[in-house]
């Protein structure tokens, strides 16, 4: 009987802290568990008995990357609960900054922190010795979604201009026309990182899997829409409760999201793809498509050249709106106290992201449910991760323990956002 330990501490290139155990006995896959141990944060409950217009500001620091998917998900329940409506220049501001996040947040995780999975090396620093075009592409695009956000909400990270109703200040003409050059470029650039990504050697692998997203009518959602799956569902928001649920395990801090029916699911890039391909863009198609990519992609792998497919149309995107932007009054819609409750989903860049709150007569926060992406992925991350332990069990334990890494770092998981990595230990018997 031969016993292999492997053992990571500190798992590079994730966003929090967790772990994972994998117990082989002989050919067979005795254990799979994913564990997130980084202590909860208790954002739901510190919200209650706070004034409703401070819960954007506040799930906001749930994420320093992805501020934008609290700040929408939290303003549009609170506009539900308060009877708000906002104007269509207040909804088409919001996509613009929204397209800042996903720009940033993609590339981001798909040219620093997924890349090197690809290339056999460490760190971006790495990547930018043999390739430093493409790093300083990454970061002009990285830096083009950052100024987005500027722009619009004051600042990069935690904006200061976004709030309940709308935006405290609309933008200039000439504030946002200033982006329009930058934007311009950054389409091509896009573009040409994908390509550049497309030809890596990637993994032969297949998911089996439940893609849950948003999805509108008219455009590749992003801050708005139905809840829709791969298999038939097509919900309101508000149903939300209703087809998914939660659960605690044992081993992990994050609650664990599952349907009704107790299947995993996946949210995230491949999901959205997957359900709304029909709306990208003509060109962001055909990006996909030199890429070697179908309208559905099923291996977790290339989530990395579907990031940047995103990454293409959220400039085009934010190219459009920006075009047609005129600056707009009143910048935000105000309404009286009183009790209520609201639901809020928008696509964070991980996923789709549900904020459920209610509030009594003064607005104050009764009860808060806030839903991220990484915590729905887990039990998926668990199903993907013992599929590939099935396939590459006979690797040594450095190279089964890079590809087990690489299978977590497909889903870009921001664990600080679901508790509210990788330590890898494998028994071999």
């Amino acid at each position: 009987m031969t016993t292999r330990t492997l053992q990571v501490d500190a798992l590079a290139r994730v966003e929090g802290e967790g772990a994972l155990y994998v117990k082989l006995n002989g050919d067979e896959i005795d254990t799979v568990e994913f564990r997130i141990f980084e202590p909860p944060r208790f954002f739901e409950a510190f919200m209650q008995g706070r004034d409703c217009h401070e819960a954007p500001d506040i799930t906001s620091r749930i994420c320093g990357i992805c501020p934008i998917a609290y700040v929408m998900g939290a303003s549009h329940a609170m506009e539900q609960a308060l009877g708000i409506e906002v104007t269509q220049p207040i909804k088409d501001l919001r996509r613009m900054i929204y397209c800042g996040e996903w720009i940033q947040s993609h590339v981001l995780h798909a040219a620093m922190l997924h890349a090197p999975d690809f290339l056999n090396l460490h760190d971006a620093m790495a990547i930018a010795k043999v390739e430093p075009e493409l790093v300083k592409t990454a970061l002009r695009l990285k830096k083009l979604g950052n100024t987005l956000m500027e722009v619009i909400g004051g600042r990069s990270v935690h904006p200061v201009n976004t709030r309940v109703g709308g935006f405290y200040k609309a933008p200039s003409a000439d504030a946002i026309a200033g982006l329009i050059p930058e934007l311009e470029w950054g389409v091509q650039a896009a573009r040409d990182t994908a390509l550049a990504f497309a030809k890596f050697d990637f993994p032969d692998d297949e998911g089996d899997y439940i893609f849950v997203s948003l999805s509108q009518q008219q455009v590749y959602p992003i801050d708005e829409g139905n809840i829709v799956s791969s298999t038939g569902l097509d919900i309101d928001v508000a149903d939300f409760s209703d087809h998914f649920y939660e659960t605690h395990v044992e081993r992990s801090n994050a609650l664990h999201g599952h349907m009704k029916d107790g299947s995993a699911y996946l949210t995230g890039p491949l999901a959205r793809y997957a359900n709304n391909f029909d709306k990208l863009s003509p060109t962001a198609k055909q990006t996909a498509e030199d890429c070697g990519l179908g309208p559905v992609v099923t291996n977790p792998f290339k989530s990395i050249l579907v990031r940047m497919v995103e990454v293409q149309y959220a400039i085009e995107e934010a190219l459009r709106l920006a075009r047609a932007y005129q600056p707009f009054e009143p910048s935000f819609i105000d309404a009286p106290p009183r009790a209520g409750s609201g639901h809020g989903c928008t696509e964070a860049p991980r996923g789709i992201c549900y904020h459920r709150y209610s509030i009594d007569d003064d607005a104050r926060i009764t009860h808060a449910t806030i839903v991220p992406p990484t915590s729905q992925n887990q039990p998926q991350i668990e199903v993907d991760l013992t599929r590939v332990v099935r396939r590459y069990m006979d690797l040594d334990d450095d190279a089964l323990r890079w590809r087990c890494e690489q299978t977590i770092r497909n889903y870009d998981p921001c664990i600080s956002c679901a508790t509210h990595f990788l330590k890898l230990t494998v028994e071999r018997t």
